[in-house]
């Protein structure tokens, strides 16, 4: 394919792309699930870095930057870097339709077709063959556990179920993550299973290679993983449960305790550390502390409830949860959690819960994500998660999630020495900070579940828990 030759550029050789090709990718883009500008047009679109990973096969990474429209909150970032692999042939195979993104008629790939490369199997297996033979191609580096060892030939194939990510599964064996939306410094999808493996702790698959950008800033761009072929991830199990008519407090009780010994390990890999806190300083710090966090709750609240105008009855009362905070027992200290805890990120292998997907909420900054946290924010989001499976059908089964909320944090309190239940103040404050959360969200992506959250709104806001 000699016309590839001129595409061996250095991350500094294109500004911007050939506009045919510009054309294309705004077009595109809007239309993928990872895709995170949906409701803000692509105003333009910036190559930050393009790399030929392979004959046929480019590595670019792109900033899409958008046209400001009104949003609650204040104004929307002006944009977002997102990984993209593209496939450049001049001809596109009919197996290949859905990858289609079309054809470029000027520039540099003038005259080739250009396509969704993760949706071909031969780039996705020169991919793994990239992450096998540690090394670097341009400003990417691909990195190993050199204890861990990938057989070569496993057959891929693409997961239709993600959302803010793209991932590949090879051989039932191994799942590689690829991120789409980039954002710089280390993905604690990578950090947090590498520190708890370190830990020695089984409830998280370690890292077996991983791949990073050096330019234009240092970033992680994808991970791969154990797969575990025979795992059920919990919403299907909570749903199976919940449609049989069967309880689900076992597994919800040594759902907690999985959850208790994924923080405890976290604790011991991430001690707190900086100069030591004079104990009159202490109740101070923790008092400030607790002060920011009841702002931006109530920050957030407002910003929802601008949004969406069936939460403005209940904002005076939602406001009691989070001015609770204040003066109160701080719990547990802050320390690194999941950050987007929920049954969607649990599997469940014969008796054995695992914990999966550690890059917290997308839509944050990394920095926040990978800040230290209260681990009640985990423990709230999958009480949340309980209550949402409860009412996936009618007659709602709400006496089936207070149920599993409770058999869930005795489980947690078995192992970590304390229990959730007794921090009433902090789990109301949180839980209702992720029920705002999920009413916008809803709202805006589901509106037909608006109902869900807003139950679990006028409980909080109306009876306090």
């Amino acid at each position: 394919m000699p016309k590839t030759a001129p595409l061996r550029l250095s991350s500094h050789a294109v500004d911007r792309p050939p506009a045919t090709l510009a054309g294309l990718l705004r077009e595109w883009l809007p239309g993928q699930r990872w895709f995170a500008g949906k409701d803000r047009p692509v105003a333009d679109l910036d190559v930050l870095s393009t790399t030929e990973l392979f004959p046929g096969c480019l590595h670019l990474l792109v900033h899409a930057s958008h046209t400001e429209v009104p949003a609650p909150g204040g104004t929307p970032p002006p944009g977002d870097c997102y990984q993209l692999l593209l496939g450049v042939r001049e001809h596109v195979s009919p197996r290949l339709a859905r990858a289609f993104i079309g054809r470029v008629h000027e520039g540099p790939l003038a005259g080739f077709a250009v396509y969704d490369a993760l949706q071909d199997p031969r780039s996705a297996e020169l991919l793994l063959e990239r992450l096998r033979h540690p090394g670097t191609a341009g400003p990417l580096r691909f990195e190993a556990d050199p204890a861990m060892s990938v057989p070569a030939g496993l057959a891929p194939r693409l997961l239709d179920a993600e959302q803010s990510n793209s991932s590949l599964v090879y051989g039932d064996r191994f799942i590689l993550k690829v991120f789409r939306r980039i954002q710089p410094g280390v993905n604690p999808d990578l950090e947090l299973p590498g520190a708890l493996a370190a830990q020695g702790c089984t409830r998280v698959p370690a890292p077996v290679a991983w791949f990073r950008t050096a330019e234009p800033r240092a970033a992680t761009l994808g991970v791969l993983q154990p797969f575990l072929p025979d795992a059920s991830d919990g919403w299907t199990l909570a749903l199976r449960a919940l449609a049989s008519g069967d309880e689900f407090t076992t597994e919800a009780h040594e759902l907690g305790q999985a959850t208790a010994d994924v923080h405890l390990a976290l604790a011991a890999a991430f001690p707190s550390g900086g100069e030591p806190v004079a104990e009159t300083d202490r109740t101070e710090t923790v008092t400030e502390t607790a002060t920011a966090t009841a702002t931006a709750m109530t920050e957030r609240l407002e910003a929802a409830a601008h949004y969406v105008p069936a939460l403005r009855p209940f904002v005076p009362g939602l406001r009691t949860a989070f001015g609770a905070l204040i003066g109160r027992d701080a719990g547990p200290p802050a320390q690194r959690i999941h950050g987007d805890l929920h049954l969607g990120q649990v599997l469940r292998a014969g008796r054995d819960w695992f914990v999966i997907d550690f890059e917290g909420e997308p839509s944050k900054p990394l920095a926040e994500r990978r800040s230290a946290q209260s681990p009640v924010r985990d423990i709230a989001g999958m009480l949340r998660s309980f209550d949402y499976a409860a009412r996936q059908r009618r007659p709602w089964r709400p006496e089936w999630a207070r149920r599993c909320r409770e058999a869930y944090c005795a489980g947690y309190a078995a192992r970590a020495g304390w229990d959730p239940r007794t921090k009433h103040a902090l789990l109301r404050a949180y839980e209702t900070d992720r029920a705002v959360y999920e009413v916008l969200y809803e709202a805006r992506h589901r509106p037909d579940w608006l109902p869900v959250p807003m139950a679990a709104i006028e409980r909080l806001a109306v009876r306090g828990g």
